[in-house]
């Protein structure tokens, strides 16, 4: 039974059908089968479950490691089942804890558990071992923006919350007989959580869309370039030239049908190189006199010790300005496992293809956002925009708009493009940012504040456009405080999952101790 919960997530999730509906149930089964049995089988249910979600919902890791890391295929494989199990210990965790809670606490209290346990050890998930967040349920909603907007109160992790929520209450409205009183008081929880969530989200979508819409907001006109650069031949030097050329073009192109944006936008390393002042001229001379900056990706590395020839690396985002000068960088803060760096290197000599393949990589920090004009801009490289943490701290460092740059073409033609889109969506609404995505290979995408995609590029193929975005100044409640959220349910659920395990030892103990037993 466990499986149909698999076959449900996954069939719910972008890559899978996108059926969103069967978020509503398909935790479901995976909770009917928690009764009766102990908990070993709790934990081996978990992890069939968790397995049977997550070994199709990654799979777009094989690409990554066997085609384009340098690892054979069966190594790629294994580190994919081991990725899946490694995941799968949540499930395996929260379906341990829920059947205790089941056992030990009345409907009401696990109706409120459940929920804050699942959230709990999402966001434990995506904090261990420089964590792994990938696809949180909450996500699978990115294309549904009237269910998505109490996010900018409690995070998409609030999202999860309200989904696991629903998937409780019909399985202890359905599964158990209980009497009408304490029915109608799960139904009454159930009424409040959704018309208290539903009334908030209306109030406050017709608020966003009333502040976008009127002549006194702050726009400014941002175009994005998707240069569509095969990953196999992309760091040729032999490429190098004909990537530029083809960014160069896509650019004026757009120029010439919109007029110059007051910024463009080109992707993740869309530079294949080092930029230095010899190969920096055909950029510069795109900018110049237009009143239009460049932001682009790009490696850069810097000289830290001279003598004993120690180097850094980063993965960058540079702002070109009219005038030839780079006005900001910033380097990437949050690298990826075996994909910028790879951990124990040393310890691990198998993976000595995949250390050539990807390099190794400095991380930077969060200090300014990149300033052109009136947008100040928040940078989310790659990955980046999988960790809310990070558009937080952009936001809280002053912020009006953010722009993730990526490169996805690893990903082959896979879900996990999709996925990343999906994330990238949540994170303007939890800030009420607009959000700019500029991918080497698709999806690019425009995201309004309310979360909207208001225009995207395929998968895959050269793609350049315009649009005018706004610029906001506010900080939401999840900003300043909502990003607790996630934490006080890890403590709630980890606490409930604690007292529930002593209070039902304690009342084996008491019925073995009963006279009658005796």
């Amino acid at each position: 039974m466990s499986f149909l919960t698999g076959l449900g997530l996954w069939l719910s999730f972008p890559g899978g059908g996108e059926i969103w509906p069967l978020l509503s149930i398909a935790l479901i089964p995976l909770l009917m089968a928690l009764g009766g049995g102990s908990c070993r089988m709790a934990a081996i249910v978990g992890l069939t479950a968790g397995l049977a979600h997550f070994l199709p919902l990654l799979y777009w890791i094989v690409i990554v490691l066997g085609k384009y890391g340098g690892l054979a295929w069966f190594i790629s494989l294994q580190a994919l089942l081991l990725l899946a199990l490694y995941m799968s210990l949540y499930f395996a965790l929260f379906a341990v804890l829920a059947r205790t809670i089941l056992r030990a606490f009345p409907a009401a209290v696990a109706l409120l558990l459940l929920p804050s346990l699942w959230v709990g050890i999402d966001w434990l998930r995506g904090v261990l071992f420089t964590g792994f967040p990938w696809m949180d349920l909450g996500y699978a909603l990115y294309q549904t923006p009237a269910l998505i907007q109490i996010a900018d109160l409690v995070g998409h992790h609030g999202v999860t919350f309200l989904i696991v929520f629903c998937n409780t209450l019909l399985f202890l409205l359905f599964k158990a007989r209980r009497g009408i009183v304490e029915n109608l008081l799960l139904c009454c929880l159930g009424l409040c959580l959704f018309v208290g969530t539903g009334l908030y989200s209306s109030l406050r979508f017709a608020d966003i869309s009333g502040r976008i819409s009127a002549a006194e907001a702050v726009r400014v006109n941002i175009g994005i370039v998707q240069g569509n650069i095969d990953q196999s031949i992309k760091w040729s030097p032999a490429q190098q030239k004909i990537t530029v050329d083809t960014y160069l073009a896509l650019t004026r192109s757009l120029m010439q049908a919109s007029g110059s944006p007051s910024l463009a936008v080109w992707p993740e390393t869309a530079l294949p190189f080092y930029p230095g002042n010899d190969q920096m001229g055909p950029l510069k001379n795109l900018v110049a006199g237009q009143d239009m900056a460049l932001l682009t990706g790009a490696p850069w590395y810097e000289i830290i010790d001279r003598q004993n020839k120690k180097v850094k690396f980063y993965n960058s985002a540079l702002l070109l300005e009219p005038d030839g000068y780079f006005a900001g960088k910033y380097f990437k803060t949050h690298l990826v496992p075996f994909g910028e760096y790879v951990p124990l290197k040393k310890l691990l000599p198998f993976l000595a293809p995949l250390v050539e393949a990807v390099g190794d990589f400095s991380s930077g920090t969060i200090d300014r956002p990149l300033v052109w004009k009136q947008a100040k801009t928040g940078i989310l490289i790659c990955y980046e925009s999988v960790f809310p943490e990070l558009s937080r701290q952009w936001v809280q460092a002053g912020a009006n708009l953010l722009v993730n740059l990526t490169n996805d073409a690893w990903y082959g033609r896979s879900s996990a493009p999709y996925h990343s889109l999906a994330m990238s969506v949540l994170r303007a609404v939890e800030t009420r940012r607009s959000l700019i995505r500029s991918a080497n290979t698709g999806i690019s995408a425009f995201v309004s504040p309310l979360g909207v995609i208001e225009a995207r590029s395929g998968l895959f193929e050269p793609w350049a456009a315009a649009r005018e975005v706004v610029l906001a100044e506010e900080e939401t409640i999840w900003v300043r405080f909502g990003f607790l959220f996630a934490p006080l349910c890890l403590i709630a659920g980890l606490g409930g999952g604690i007292a529930a395990v002593f209070l039902v030892r304690r009342r084996e103990r008491e019925i073995f101790h009963h006279p009658l037993v005796n």
